[in-house]
């Protein structure tokens, strides 16, 4: 027997089998690889916080121009006219100029049923007689066959022609705008600008606004089509992109929650940061409205404890601030009315509100 062979120190001290050298190759590349994910997050990560530093300018506070997600309740019955009374009890006082009272979904088709919003006769001249100068916008949407195989096609002509339809006949219900949110949308979709002028043309004709609820903007450049690369959910739209649909509606609300964000300060510092790509690409006559959550959800994308309103309304403070401080056209929406707690109120009227009141 050779005991060269078989003395387990004779056989640590001989050369490293090529099964070893594989699996120690196999080691560093597995390294290289998290280095290669985990460093630009650290470093993207590091770079929110610091955004989140520092004090907001004087006067970046509410100019009146806030809007708050109304649910469906407002439309099926469910409300009275005591809820009105309280809602408009809670919002005096406020910066808060429109609600986007949920008034679908769409079908599939673009078509909207009047059975979707039988109490819209009702709710509207309530609401002007409670809350003078404010506006009722028809929040109008659907699920985009973007990702999946059902859903509203936006490619096909006859769809956007029903839309617009849907339009006409929620307008002449008596609403003072439109406001849209189509997701998932993917950046640089061309249907959706066909349809946006489209619908552009309807609301003028009527004298309302046409807004739309938008998708955050690339944290770095060209993110979209990395993240949808590895997920198929691009999730975020190019700048230039926002920029297209910015400059087509009156009125666009930066949808600026779900960021998956693990701490208030990384989040607060992604909202400066939304904030600021958006105002550079904005017009200075379109509303550029930043979401601010009120709701409370725990789940992929969202941590309730990370996204909160305090850390959003300093964000928006702080990219106010360094980018367009004196911007009249610019606000604050609040999702949801049905989700919001007496401290998600607190926080907005203490942080963009009662901060604008003290000061005059």
């Amino acid at each position: 027997m050779d005991t060269a062979r078989t003395d387990p120190d004779q056989g640590r001290a001989g050369p490293p089998s090529r099964r070893r050298r594989g699996l120690r190759w196999v080691r560093r590349v597995a390294l290289g690889v998290v280095l290669l994910l985990v460093l630009p997050l650290l470093a993207a990560e590091t770079a929110l916080r610091v955004n989140y530093t520092g004090d907001p300018a004087d006067g970046t506070y509410t100019r009146g121009q806030d809007a708050i997600w109304l649910g469906h309740a407002w439309v099926d019955g469910r409300k009275t006219d005591a809820d009105v009374a309280a809602l408009a009890r809670r919002l005096r006082g406020t910066g808060i100029h429109d609600l986007y009272v949920h008034a679908g979904p769409l079908e599939h088709d673009g078509t909207l049923p009047k059975s979707a919003y039988p109490r819209a006769g009702w709710l509207i001249p309530a609401v002007h007689r409670a809350l003078p100068g404010i506006r009722v916008q028809a929040w109008l949407g659907d699920e985009l066959a973007t990702e999946s195989p059902d859903g509203m096609r936006l490619e096909r002509a006859a769809t956007r022609a029903a839309v617009v339809t849907s339009t006409r006949e929620i307008l002449a219900a008596g609403f003072d705008g439109a406001h849209f949110d189509l997701e998932p949308l993917h950046s640089g979709d061309r249907d959706y600008l066909d349809l946006l002028d489209d619908l552009r043309a309807v609301t003028r004709a009527h004298g309302v606004p046409l807004s739309v609820a938008a998708h955050q903007i690339d944290p770095l450049p060209a993110f979209h089509s990395v993240w949808g690369t590895l997920t198929d959910h691009p999730k975020w739209w190019s700048q230039a992109y926002f920029a297209q649909v910015a400059r087509r509606v009156d009125q666009i609300a930066l949808m600026s929650y779900d960021t998956m964000q693990p701490l208030p300060s990384l989040y607060g510092g992604y909202v400066a940061q939304q904030t600021s790509l958006a105002l550079e690409v904005t017009p200075p006559t379109t509303d550029l409205l930043m979401g601010l959550p009120f709701f409370h959800d725990n789940r992929f994308g969202h941590r309730a404890s990370a996204e909160t309103v305090p850390a959003a309304v300093r964000g928006v403070r702080l990219g106010l601030s360094r980018t367009d401080a004196g911007r009249e056209r610019f606000g604050v929406a609040l999702y949801v009315d049905f989700a919001a707690t007496e401290d998600d109120w607190t926080a907005y009227r203490d942080g963009w509100v009662r901060l604008s009141r003290s000061r005059r």
